[in-house]
């Protein structure tokens, strides 16, 4: 078995597989961290429905919430490694924001996203600390800014990564602003229904 691993290995290397692969990586990682993390946001927002969604239905949204952010934050750090492998950025550019030589603001939005995407995904893991309803407010200010996160990193990868090389990238970040914005109105309007319905 391990040897046909390494026949297979050896015949992609020579037929310049991991050369495409490498290529694909370097763009395609941060890509694949967006789409990600913005399902995160949208299947978040989601979960809290009262009005749509059954109980059972939040759990199954609550579930595909947290697989997304798996996987947005690791192809986040997928994306990072292949920036400072390829030498695009230096380690220190990559992890201080606002510290890159050719653009500053538009990488360290970037730096900035992955952190506060990071704090997001911690807090949301330890969800059972913030138990009692003064620190629940807490968990939410918390939580609630994965969507700085989110934008700060729709700006880094519309200006940052390499030059839109067709209209369906454009209307994939739009059609990714125009989700959330709508599932987030909903949300407010349930929320204030629901105020509503208490006073």
């Amino acid at each position: 078995m391990a040897g046909a691993l390494m026949v297979v290995l050896l015949a992609a290397a020579n037929a310049g597989v991991f050369g495409h692969l490498w290529y694909f990586l370097d763009w395609g990682a941060g890509v694949a961290a967006l789409v990600s993390l913005s399902g995160t946001v949208l299947w978040g927002v989601a979960a809290t429905d009262r009005i749509v969604l059954a109980p059972g239905h939040r759990l199954l949204a609550q579930g595909v919430h947290r697989g997304l952010a798996v996987a947005g934050l690791t192809f986040l750090v997928l994306h990072v490694w292949v920036k400072i492998a390829n030498e695009r950025v230096t380690s220190s550019m990559a992890f201080v924001p606002f510290t890159d030589d050719r653009r500053p603001v538009l990488v360290g939005l970037g730096t900035l996203a992955a952190y506060l995407f990071l704090v997001t995904a911690v807090s949301g893991a330890v969800r059972s600390a913030f138990a009692t309803p003064r620190k629940a407010r807490w968990w939410r200010a918390i939580h609630m800014s994965a969507y700085l996160a989110w934008g700060a990193s729709m700006v880094h990868g519309l200006k940052a990564g390499r030059p839109v090389s067709g209209s369906w990238v454009t209307i994939a970040y739009f059609a990714a602003v125009i989700g959330v914005a709508v599932v987030l109105a909903h949300r407010i309007v349930v929320r204030r229904r629901l105020v509503n319905e208490r006073s």
